[in-house]
């Protein structure tokens, strides 16, 4: 039995998937922060040269420097070649709840900007419907936000402000997060099963909301997910 956790298995692999030369986007979260780790061990062994980092949060970019990785802005890059991220949540077909850490806008970003988007979880974040253990992170501008608040309301969730202590939540870019419960509908539901939102018609709804500035789902956006194990990792 290994001595590894299911996100250290998962992390080293994620890891290993990098190559020298590449301009790469990291996202934030913890299982982010582990693979930050094990990417400065392989370029202090001379395993990875000429790397270029692109970061989705100012977390990540403590790591990072940390870890003796070069990191570089998004503008000066435009395109990656490979982003790695972590998830809240995943459903069968690879759909993901993200934000939880309040990066979502610049993870978006980051993984749009990408050639190939790979993902790494460990076993306990893949879930049959998204919204089965987390609320949908909404990231609104603070002018009016009780109006995105009120709008959300009618699509039929309760929003509670992210606080950090008594203060609320603010994101890098300024904004705060309205935390909501969704079910999403399931993929392939069978009939007569229970139904939530579906996710893509939920996601226009979100979009059309004046002050929204994004939320933590993300449909299409994972090429790969590994996921990490107690015995190691498979690909979803």
């Amino acid at each position: 039995m290994s001595d590894l956790t299911p996100k250290q298995h998962v992390a080293l692999a994620a890891a290993q998937v990098v190559r020298s030369g590449m301009r790469l986007g990291l996202g934030s979260g913890s299982t982010v922060g582990l693979i930050v780790e094990a990417l400065g061990e392989r370029v202090q062994r001379g395993e990875l040269r000429d790397l270029r980092v692109v970061v989705a949060s100012r977390w990540t970019e403590t790591k990072a420097l940390a870890a003796g990785l070069t990191v570089v802005e998004l503008n000066d890059v435009v395109q990656l070649d490979l982003a790695i991220d972590g998830a809240d949540e995943v459903d069968p077909q690879r759909a993901m709840i993200k934000g939880g850490g309040g990066a979502l806008l610049r993870e978006r970003i980051v993984l749009y900007a990408a050639r190939e988007r790979l993902i790494a979880v460990d076993e306990s974040k893949l879930v049959p419907h998204l919204g089965a253990s987390w609320a949908l992170p909404v990231e609104v501008v603070q002018f009016g936000w009780r109006v995105a608040e009120a709008a959300l309301r009618a699509l039929g969730t309760t929003p509670q402000l992210r606080r950090d202590g008594m203060q609320p939540f603010v994101t890098d870019e300024g904004n705060y997060i309205l935390d909501c419960p969704f079910r999403l509908r399931a993929p392939q539901a069978q009939p007569g099963a229970a139904q939530g939102h579906d996710p893509h018609e939920l996601d226009r709804a979100l979009r059309a909301i004046p002050g929204v500035m994004d939320h933590g789902l993300f449909l299409g956006l994972a090429d790969r997910v590994l996921v990490g194990q107690a015995d190691g990792v498979r690909e979803l």
